[in-house]
């Protein structure tokens, strides 16, 4: 299996690199890079950004074969996870509003520091103290999936007024580095933790560096913004909330969203048992996926240039998704042997690409739908019904005949994403998107100034 694993990991590699390569001849790609001034944009935030991407993604290929080095049992390490979900559910929802009040400069560095104390917690085998990292983890989680990219949002339309597609070609290049930082966080943490033999806790330490790096950044290069900052906490809460009751589009975007990532989030709990009985580097198995990520962020563009909308493409994710998942209900049961682990890879990798492809086009319809005034809010409340399914299906485990036959979570995922799938063709005949007000300067005009 090992073999396979390596060949994969070269074999995507060398399409990565093709996609790559076709992507770049889209015209908006094209458009933008001519704007130094945007250029120069968007190093700074890709800068930090990538530093604290980095940090996350070194923990990625061995949280479960850390616990389990430990010696948790299954059951242990589920609730461990659940705990990182309920943190992001419980305080996640009011990261947002808390990020648009007292400024999201200040709530990414704090997102820095708290990070970079749940890596330390790893160095203990203690089961409480690992619980009190998983919590602080859930909070990171919904700091960076929230934060981050509502500062770029802001300074991209607000600061600088760059046109609105450009959001999109930031997100799809965010999404393709984000994949090849994720690769070379699986080869480091694989080298750390197996080749020199310092175990799984290695990769925990190692990410402390970038997180370090990006707050110190974040400190030096960011300019502070904010959204609505004339409520408090609670209301900002509500009103975010509101804002997701009042639009339609709004409301099944969130629905989209907790489709894909809650058979995302239970997924990455997931592939690590399902592959155990052949030991496999976990290490390249990660990096694996993440070059299948790569390659959807690619198609994303590529199918951009087709003439396929973000909200086409979202419909297209979702049914992707509910096939692969529909794969792993069949194959991914307790009698494993090499043939049915095959198929189950090559249908992870399969939903990687959907993810890769997912992430652009759902930040490019979140810039369009979201209102900018509630955007932190609204993105944190998104998160809420994915925590608690994510949860509900962790804490399944506990039930034995679940827990001896994971065929029944891939099944729950399978009939998830087909919700979505309802969810996602309402939307795309519903919504329009890149439509902007008249007075917003045009691509061109933007090169000019620039020139200028």
């Amino acid at each position: 299996m090992d073999a396979i694993i390596f060949g994969t990991f070269f074999g995507l590699a060398a399409i990565a690199a093709v996609t790559n390569y076709l992507s770049k001849k889209t015209e908006g790609q094209k458009q933008s890079v001519s704007n130094s001034n945007f250029i120069a944009f968007q190093r700074s935030f890709f800068t930090v950004y990538f530093l604290c991407l980095m940090g996350d993604w070194l923990q990625g290929p061995y949280v479960y074969k850390l616990y389990e080095f430990y010696g948790f049992r299954e059951d242990q390490i589920a609730v461990l996870y659940v705990a990182g979900f309920a943190s992001s559910l419980v305080f996640g929802t009011a990261t947002g509003p808390m990020a648009d009040i007292v400024g999201r400069k200040k709530v990414a560095f704090l997102f820095c520091i708290i990070y970079t104390f749940c890596c330390l917690t790893k160095l203990s085998s203690s089961y409480g103290v690992l619980m009190l990292g998983r919590i602080l983890g859930g909070i990171s989680t919904s700091m960076l999936f929230s934060t981050f990219e509502s500062w770029y949002v802001y300074e991209h339309a607000e600061r600088h007024g760059f046109p609105s597609e450009w959001i999109g070609i930031t997100f799809s290049y965010a999404t393709f580095w984000n994949g090849i930082l994720a690769i070379l966080a699986g080869v480091i943490s694989n080298f750390t933790a197996e080749a020199l033999g310092y175990g799984p806790v290695a990769p925990f330490v190692v990410a402390t560096v970038p997180l370090t790096l990006g707050g110190l950044l974040i400190l030096k290069t960011w300019p502070e913004n904010y959204g609505q900052r004339s409520h408090n906490l609670s209301s900002s809460c509500i009103d975010g909330f509101k804002a997701i009751l009042a639009d339609r589009n709004v409301f099944l975007l969130g629905c989209i969203q907790t489709a894909v990532e809650s058979c995302m989030y239970i997924f990455v709990f997931l592939w690590t048992p399902v592959m155990a009985p052949v030991n496999p580097p976990l290490g390249m198995v990660f990096a694996s996926f993440m070059v299948a990520i790569m390659i959807g962020s690619s198609l994303f563009s590529i199918l951009q240039e087709k003439g396929y909308r973000a909200q086409d493409i979202l419909l297209i994710v979702l049914i992707t998704i509910s096939g692969a998942m529909a794969i792993c209900t069949v194959v991914a049961g307790p009698d494993a042997t090499m043939t049915t682990l095959q198929i189950s890879f090559g249908a992870f990798l399969v939903l990687e690409v959907a993810i890769g492809m997912y992430f652009p086009a759902m930040s490019y319809a979140k810039s369009q739908v979201i209102p900018e005034s509630h955007r932190a809010g609204v993105m944190n409340w998104f998160r809420v019904p994915m925590n608690l399914i994510t949860c509900a299906t962790l804490m399944c485990l506990h039930i034995d005949w679940v827990a001896d036959d994971k065929r029944t979570v891939f099944g729950a995922c399978m009939v998830l994403a087909l919700l979505g799938i309802v969810a996602a063709q309402k939307f795309r005949l519903t919504v329009t998107l890149g439509e902007k007000a008249p007075e917003e300067p045009s691509k061109q005009s933007l090169v000019e100034n620039d020139e200028i």
